[in-house]
């Protein structure tokens, strides 16, 4: 489906995380899933993707990081025994194992073994600097990079995110601590299937730890985000993505989506796949915006946002909904419709009192 000439884009924990986020889109996951690069997908459709970070954002993030896993990761074991087991001995001069080796495949067997070591070393404090995880995705291995994993002296595993936006008076903002908790809720899950390797199977802590720049400043604070929930959809996600040939089944014969395809016939092997466009994949996919151009010039009301689509029912456009709205169509009976003609009322109403205000106002002056 990529084209011959198209090189793999391997997927990582952001590209599940969006997943997870919007498991309903059938395009983001069969290109997902076949490896599509949709970034040069996005350009050579008309619209490029703004999506992704900055450069500058990029290079204050590593020294952010730097900072944080400085002398040994001394700090970041003091944030990790502060917010998630205070019930443990402080952490003095924690390990820290090489888990350097050739290509994915050789640094995931290492990282397993110093987990494996690690969880066989009681009373100690283990971390795991960039550790390399697999997860199946579609019958294929994804290789995953956790910023951390901390191995506790009870043996059991706790993933770490080190993220360059801010915690202000100690909460940071919600979407992005969101997506944050997506992430590692990947991780979790990767971390997991590892865990079931061994005998006894280590603990995989569900709450994460997120640890941000406090306030203006470049010291490091932290939170512990309980990624439960995240865990699950994720995983009910990674579950559909196994059957994704059922999505390919119903695809034309022969469609590809390489960038070098001529427009028209790239337009059509992308719209082939239904799409689920939501104003929240706008931080989270490469063709959100060509997206959002045919969910609106459709009409479809998922363009407004999935809340108002949830109290829309079975009113699926901007022209049902108007129609409804003017008694033209649509059930009375139905809430949504009854709701929508009530509220039209209520605008003409306030329009008459409005105008009629606005003519006394003319008279008198």
């Amino acid at each position: 489906m990529r084209g011959p000439d198209v090189p793999a884009k391997a997927l990582d924990a952001r590209a599940l995380a969006a997943l997870a986020a919007n498991p309903g889109c059938r395009r983001r996951a069969i290109l997902d899933g076949a490896g599509v690069d949709k970034a040069s997908l996005a350009s050579a459709l008309g619209s490029p993707s703004v999506f992704g970070q900055s450069q500058f954002a990029f290079t204050r993030g590593n020294a952010f990081e730097a900072r944080v896993k400085a002398d040994g990761g001394a700090e970041l074991l003091r944030l990790v025994h502060e917010k998630l087991d205070r019930g443990a001995e402080p952490p003095v001069g924690g390990h820290v194992p090489d888990l350097s080796a050739t290509g994915p495949e050789g640094r995931a067997a290492r990282t397993a073994l110093a987990l494996r070591e690690a969880t066989g070393s009681p009373g100690t404090w283990t971390l795991l600097d960039h550790p390399m995880l697999a997860l199946d995705v579609a019958g294929s291995p994804a290789y995953l990079e956790p910023d951390a994993v901390v191995v506790h002296p009870d043996g059991s595993w706790t993933v770490v995110e080190i993220k360059s936006f801010p915690m202000l008076d100690g909460s940071a903002d919600p979407a992005k601590v969101g997506a944050a908790a997506r992430q590692a809720a990947v991780y979790v899950l990767a971390l997991e299937r590892v865990a079931a390797r061994l005998d006894p199977a280590p603990r995989v802590r569900d709450r994460v730890l997120l640890v941000c720049p406090k306030d203006f400043s470049n010291l490091p604070t932290a939170s512990a985000v309980d990624v439960r929930k995240q865990r699950a959809v994720t995983d009910r996600q990674l579950a559909r993505l196994t059957r994704i040939e059922d999505i390919a089944d119903t695809l034309p014969e022969g469609v590809c989506f390489s960038p070098e395809l001529p427009a028209e016939e790239l337009t059509a092997a992308v719209e082939a796949v239904p799409a689920t466009y939501a104003p929240e994949c706008l931080s989270a996919c490469e063709l959100a915006f060509h997206c959002r151009a045919r969910s609106r010039e459709a009409g479809a009301v998922t363009s407004l946002g999935r809340p108002v689509r949830a109290e829309l029912g079975g009113l699926s456009t901007v022209e049902e909904v108007l129609a409804a709205a003017r008694g033209e169509a649509g059930d009375p009976d139905d809430p949504a419709v009854a709701a929508l003609r009530r509220a039209a009322e209520l605008r003409a109403e306030a329009l008459a009192a409005a105008g009629a205000a606005a003519q006394e106002a003319a008279v008198c002056l």
